[in-house]
């Protein structure tokens, strides 16, 4: 990998048990194995778009972990993972209680990812990347995961490598004022901020609208802030200057994964060089890909495939 030319996700990502028919799981006699993690879902939809990826984390010494590699090497995605000996691969389960209408348990406490530890991040690797990206699932796994992501930003600070952040609340894995207070501690070290309004309101506090918290979000450092809307599309507040993007109109199959694809497809014409507008419309694409079929990544996007669904509508000011 040339320098500068990679960009680097650090994060847990889990062995996924799916049930095959929407219905009581506690019925459900089949289901599908797969995996599922935000920043390996991020590495996933920038390799389909052109961009070299690399995905750092810590792995379980397990079948559940060989899996996980596997599946992200597969896709051409760099992996860079400790095997952890001590430790299982987290694994979430998901019911689909209606068709339209699902739930997902975690069992992820103690897992390898949760253990992350800065011996674990290569810092010549993030040192020569584009840019390093991050997500507020991983300071809620543990003290340590969160010592960790502070350790990866610092060493991509300092080698003046942007840094993007996706807040990516959990409410199962954490309260909302311990997130809140973990998003205020890193806002102003990143580069980029994605967030969700709710996200954006445990960091800032209760907002009048997107726009505010886009605003107050950057009052904080950084340079990009963007709220994505869901079938709203996405406010964005960037270099400041407003923008706002329209969504797709798709009929939606599966939401999960959605998030991350957005985050993949502005990432990808980042540090491809691309405009704000630009960027905002390849992510609205990306997220509308994945809400077509089942699955968190399986249907992000190549490149060649983005002109399949049009052009969503011109980014507005």
């Amino acid at each position: 990998m040339s320098q500068g030319t990679y960009v680097v996700t650090l994060g847990e990502t889990m062995a996924l048990m799916a049930s095959d028919k929407a219905g009581p799981l506690a019925h459900a006699s089949t289901m599908s194995l797969g995996i599922g993690g935000s920043e390996s879902n991020v590495a996933i939809g920038l390799q389909r778009l052109g961009v070299q990826a690399v995905w750092c984390s810590r792995i379980g010494a397990d079948s559940l972990g060989q899996l996980v590699e596997r599946e992200i090497r597969a896709e051409g995605v760099v992996v860079h993972v400790t095997v952890d000996d001590d430790a299982p691969t987290g694994l979430m389960v998901k019911e689909r209680r209606t068709p339209t209408a699902q739930k997902v348990a975690y069992y992820r406490s103690g897992s390898a990812g949760s253990r992350i530890a800065p011996d674990d991040v290569d810092e010549r690797l993030i040192a020569g990347a584009a840019l390093l990206h991050v997500s507020g699932i991983t300071p809620a796994l543990s003290p340590q995961a969160a010592s960790t992501l502070h350790y990866a930003v610092a060493a991509a600070k300092a080698a003046g490598v942007p840094v993007s952040l996706d807040l990516n609340y959990r409410s199962k894995l954490w309260d909302a004022e311990a997130a809140g207070s973990a998003y205020r501690e890193i806002i102003p070290h990143v580069d980029i901020v994605f967030a969700g309004l709710k996200g954006a309101e445990l960091a800032v506090g209760t907002v009048r609208d997107a726009e505010e918290a886009a605003r107050r979000i950057a009052a904080m450092g950084p340079g990009q802030v963007i709220i994505k809307l869901g079938a709203d599309g996405a406010l964005a507040f960037i270099d400041g200057q407003l923008f706002r993007q329209e969504a797709m109109e798709i009929d939606v199959l599966d939401t999960v994964g959605a998030g991350d694809a957005f985050v993949a497809g502005y990432l990808a014409e980042f540090v491809e060089g691309l405009g704000a507008g630009e960027r905002l419309q390849t992510a609205v694409r990306t997220g509308a890909f994945v809400c077509l079929v089942p699955g968190d990544w399986e249907g992000l996007p190549r490149r060649d495939e983005l002109r399949l669904l049009g052009n969503p509508e011109p980014v507005s000011r």
